[in-house]
């Protein structure tokens, strides 16, 4: 009987640590770089502004991974030829775990056109205003988003950061951008 109730006060401390950590808020970096933000604990810097018109592929909420307290949605958005619905009749578009995944049983236009005109793009509403367009969007919208690329640092050591090619494909390919900007054009 010893025994178990040890146990049970170490399985109950080993909870409880859980739980503090998980409801702490995370500190803020000592000295942010000048022109960042903070958000939630985190520092944001932007590296350059972006803008973009596009079709909304997809959508994907999280709010329970690390990235959820700073980017709580995932866009997979399609411009140029991927924003054609033609096109988009003959690709199969996924998303999940911060990923944007396509498939096609033929190839509708080259590979190539499909990775540089389309991507998982991770947003940071930079307002409420912003937060609620966003909450709005569904998938085959075109909308219009004006922001800036930008790094994501946690006081733990946490980073995150953007893409700044529209070439590169694969993990770390995508764009995490502080949206200043956002409309629906439909």
């Amino acid at each position: 009987m010893n025994l178990r109730r040890l146990l049970l006060i170490f399985v109950t401390l080993g909870l409880l640590a859980l739980g503090w950590d998980w409801l702490r808020q995370p500190e803020e970096l000592a000295n942010p770089p000048p022109g960042s933000y903070q958000r939630n604990g985190y520092t944001i810097t932007p590296l350059q502004p972006f803008e973009l018109q596009a079709r909304v592929l997809g959508r994907e909420d999280y709010r329970f991974d690390r990235g959820a307290a700073v980017a709580p949605t995932d866009l997979a958005l399609g411009w140029g030829p991927m924003a054609e619905p033609q096109i988009l009749a003959q690709i199969r578009i996924t998303q999940g775990n911060r990923w944007y995944r396509w498939r096609v049983s033929e190839f509708p236009i080259p590979r190539r056109d499909i990775e540089t005109h389309s991507a998982n793009m991770h947003l940071i509403p930079a307002t409420p205003e912003v937060a609620r367009t966003l909450a709005a969007i569904t998938p085959g919208e075109t909308i219009s988003l004006s922001g800036q690329l930008v790094r994501v640092e946690g006081s733990d050591g946490f980073t995150w950061l953007s893409s700044l090619s529209r070439e590169d494909t694969g993990d770390g390919a995508c764009e995490l951008i502080w949206v200043e900007s956002l409309g629906i054009l439909d």
